[in-house]
């Protein structure tokens, strides 16, 4: 096992995140925030440069239906998300076959591993394909297509149609 995969998984296991889906605020309205399809957050315009911001305000998001907010305790706002609000920017596997294990890691550090719980699907667009991976209560991460295109070295048959990859023992068909 590499100690990048290690590192990883780790991560994954260390994630701790405010209990968004049980608030429910009285206060609401709209905030000038819009999540780019590249993954970007901006604010009035203007890009948020801050990782650390971006990620904090990450962890308070919250998916209702096709609608986004950021969510406290007291107050939930409404945000515009162009496509999904993460993107996977890297991966490491370990394992072959049904023992394979994939963990994925998000443009904001959110770090899952592909199993039932974090899926991936493909859906089929105007441009091609466009992965997706489950990260948290309905929220999603488009996979960059570098990393889908390195996905392809761990799929099981190359020449099955549909494809499909192992992880934590599911199948998942691409």
């Amino acid at each position: 096992m590499s100690s990048a995969f290690q590192d990883l998984l780790a991560l994954a296991r260390e994630q701790k995140l405010p209990p968004v889906h049980l608030w429910q605020p009285t206060q609401q309205g709209k905030i000038d925030i819009v999540i780019r399809q590249d993954g970007t957050w901006f604010h009035e315009g203007r890009e948020i440069h801050r990782h650390g911001i971006a990620k904090v305000f990450s962890s308070i998001l919250r998916r209702e239906g096709d609608e986004y907010f950021l969510v406290t305790p007291a107050e939930k706002l409404e945000i515009e998300v162009e496509e999904s609000p993460f993107v996977i920017t890297d991966f490491e596997a370990c394992g072959s076959g049904s023992q394979q294990h994939i963990v994925f890691k998000t443009n904001l550090d959110d770090v899952v591993s592909l199993d039932k719980s974090h899926c991936l699907t493909v859906l089929e667009s105007d441009s091609g394909p466009r992965p997706y991976v489950h990260i948290r209560n309905g929220l999603t991460a488009r996979v960059l297509p570098a990393v889908f295109y390195r996905l392809a070295d761990f799929v099981e048959d190359p020449e099955a149609d549909p494809l499909a990859i192992w992880s934590c023992g599911s199948l998942f068909r691409v």
